[in-house]
């Protein structure tokens, strides 16, 4: 199980990284950390937690998204890559309405959605082939 987080955790980085270079570098591409802004917000608020500082929400976020990312490739990606990628993508694609979040910055057109299951089976396709290269 061991190294099945370490590629996980692989994997969760190679998918944070090139979200924040693409996100930083071009426009009408999608902006994951701002549905984990809103998820942490609404939780905090939820149990009387005031959050203001933006550097500190996104840092939380972002610890929270590779951890997250990393025990679900954990578990999947080193199996199937490509259905794991695919069904984490239309899952932050799908579940920001049905929690109460927007999700505009993930679902407003055809392109983002499309990145965004990209970008997941990025991630899972690195887990699988960090996995089988330390397995």
């Amino acid at each position: 199980m061991f190294k099945k987080l370490i590629a996980g955790l692989g994997g969760a980085i190679a998918l944070n990284i090139l979200h924040e270079i693409i996100r930083k570098n071009f426009e009408d591409v999608p902006h994951i950390n701002e549905i984990g802004e809103q998820a942490l917000q609404k939780a905090a608020e939820a149990n009387d937690i005031q959050l203001s500082d933006p550097d500190t929400i996104y840092a939380a976020t972002l610890a929270g998204d590779v951890i997250s990312n990393a025990v679900y490739y954990a578990g999947t990606a080193t199996n199937h890559e490509v259905l794991s990628g695919i069904a984490a993508g239309v899952g932050a694609i799908m579940l920001p309405e049905k929690l109460g979040l927007d999700d505009t910055p993930v679902a407003e057109n055809n392109k983002k959605k499309l990145m965004t299951i990209g970008y997941y089976t990025f991630g899972a396709i690195v887990t699988k082939l960090i996995y089988n290269r330390i397995k």
